[in-house]
């Protein structure tokens, strides 16, 4: 299952010594040590290691709960729940969307949408769109206290409570997933949530698809989710300890993106199916928050589309096909690219099922490739840096009663231009000049992350990707686009913990009528609303890029299509 031609890419690039690395882990006993928690085989020292590898034991755990998950969603359905909302980020909001994008909407199950946004138009989206009295929300976080989902649940709690007149059914429209003992899992008691599932503690949230994260909302919405773990028993088993590293995908996948990072092949760029086009999105805050840190890490590079081979000139990419069968899946692009002397990792998927195959084996590679990094893949030690600086922000706030911001640069057609240093732009007065000087000091090997703290509805999707692949062409780098806060629990961790390598245009806007955000849930006072929350993480994230010395520039937009259409002017 899974095998990959280690023997050809040993031939095509030698560099990556593939052959050569497998027999030093075989050697090492590097897979046996991990399946027995072996926390040396990452860091000396055990700090959020051995208490991080439940993941592993996901497919064989989980199976006893799927008759228990069907019957529960069988209720639900009988009590005309109609659409689920699921409120979480990160870990707890990727798996969810990306089995409710690859399997779509399931004839007589409810309809599922994720929020993983603080930004007021997507929570108004939300809520136009779902009946509340026949809605379910599920309330998702490890931690119990991740401060996007708990506003987002007070903010729901108060606009169902407005809609009924009996207060003491409120909590049947609620469930909780989290840890034991978390403060979700009291506030979930305290409000009489219709259910809490209390997870394996020892499972970090990139690592939890095939765990109570992923496998709650896929049986709400109709997924047969004993398939999706028989696949994933299926990779486990493949991966095991007695498996070879030669034999053994999960050894072979790990080897492979691992050592191409360390040959300065760290643009993982995917090249996925239509219809499983979202597993990428899972994926990479799997490969970017467990590998950037300490000054190293793998890019993902999702959605980009594929150029001609003449783009990828500093052969710092290594492509990876996802493929479903009967699906194109660019193959003609990729042997282009390859002729043209690009790696090319082929994966065929036999059906859609085959994505809880796909969710272990990733682990896995993971895992391995933060051992062949030298990184600890279950830690994520840059992203408190923003949220703390967001607090602060949210605390001028609650005292200034305004948002604290820097004067812009320059201001043309409605765009406002910041930039961490007066130098980043010289001495620029028009915007196409200053974007200029700012893009001159990209380097070989770089990459451009787009940080849009806007609501990412389809016209401004479309915008953002064509600005998107005018600075792939115009510059020959690697890019990638993130919704903030959403990106903040997935890539923002490689942005501030590897080497250095992103130029970060980060885009704001201003508000549409904002929202309010409950101090409780039940109760009228609102000290803070969502649109200032976003623009605090904005700030937040922005002040922390510039304490670890990256290349940033705000671009605040007085109307978001208006100023990114002059954007691509500028470009």
């Amino acid at each position: 299952m899974y095998r990959f031609d280690i023997e050809r890419l040993d031939r095509q690039f030698p560099a990556l010594r593939l052959g050569e690395t497998l027999a030093a882990m075989a050697a090492q006993n590097i897979i046996p040590r991990i399946w027995s928690r072996d926390h040396t085989v990452w860091k000396s020292e055990d700090r959020e290691i051995s208490n991080r590898l439940g993941w592993l034991h996901s497919p064989d755990d989980m199976p006893p709960h799927v008759e228990a998950l069907h019957r529960f969603t069988r209720q639900l359905c009988a009590e005309g729940i109609r659409d689920g909302v699921l409120l979480g980020m990160g870990g707890s909001s990727l798996a969810p969307e990306m089995f409710r994008k690859v399997f779509g909407v399931r004839p007589g199950f409810p309809e599922l949408r994720v929020l993983d946004s603080t930004d007021p138009g997507a929570v108004l989206e939300v809520e136009q769109a779902v009946d509340l009295e026949h809605t379910l929300f599920i309330v998702s976080t490890k931690s119990g206290s991740t401060v996007e989902t708990l506003s987002a649940f007070k903010y729901f709690y108060n606009r169902l409570a407005a809609t009924r007149r009996n207060s003491t059914t409120l909590g049947h429209h609620f469930i909780a997933i989290t840890d034991p003992g978390s403060p979700l899992a009291e506030l979930a008691a305290r409000y009489q949530f219709r259910a809490t599932f209390l997870n394996n503690p020892d499972i970090g949230g990139r690592y939890s698809a095939l765990s109570y994260f992923g496998l709650v909302p896929a049986a709400l919405i109709g997924l047969d989710i004993a398939q999706l773990l028989t696949r994933g028993q299926e990779m486990a088993t493949a991966c095991g300890a007695p498996v070879p590293p030669a034999e053994n995908p999960g050894a072979q996948l790990g080897a492979i993106i691992g050592r191409a990072a360390l040959t300065g092949r760290d643009k993982l760029t995917f090249v996925i199916s239509p219809s499983l086009a979202s597993f990428g999105d899972w994926a990479e805050q799997l490969l970017a928050e467990s590998t950037g840190k300490e000054g190293k890490g793998i890019l993902p590079v999702v959605g980009e589309p594929l150029g001609d081979a003449d783009l990828y000139a500093y052969n710092d990419r290594l492509f990876v096909q996802l493929a479903l069968a009967d699906e194109p899946a660019e193959d003609a692009a990729l042997a282009q690219l390859e002729r043209a002397g690009q790696p090319v990792v082929r994966i065929a998927l036999r059906d859609r099922y085959d994505v809880g195959a796909q969710c272990f084996l990733w682990e896995m590679a993971t895992a391995v490739a933060g051992h062949l990094l030298g990184v600890n893949p279950f830690d994520q030690p840059n992203v408190e840096a923003a949220k703390a600086l967001a607090r602060q922000v949210v605390a001028e706030y609650a005292t200034r009663g305004s948002i604290p911001s820097e004067s812009p640069l320059l201001v043309e057609d409605g765009v406002a231009l910041h930039a961490s240093d007066a130098q980043l732009i010289g001495a620029a007065t028009r915007l196409a000049d200053a974007l200029g000087t700012f893009l001159a000091q990209a380097r070989p090997g770089d990459y451009i992350a787009l940080q849009a703290y806007l609501q990412p509805t389809p016209a401004t999707h479309a915008q953002l990707q064509a600005l998107r692949l005018k600075l792939r062409d115009r510059l020959r780098l690697a890019t990638t686009l993130g919704y903030g806060p959403r990106f903040l629990h997935s890539t923002g961790q490689l942005h501030k913990g590897d080497a250095g390598k992103g130029l970060f245009i980060q885009l704001t806007a201003e508000g549409v009528p904002d929202l309010p955000i409950p101090d409780e849930a039940g109760q009228p006072e609102a000290s803070l609303r969502f649109g200032v929350l976003k623009m605090a993480q904005a700030l937040g994230d922005y002040q922390a890029l510039r304490a670890v010395g990256r290349r940033v520039i705000r671009l605040h937009l007085q109307d978001i299509a208006a100023g990114l259409e002059h954007l691509a002017r500028c470009l």
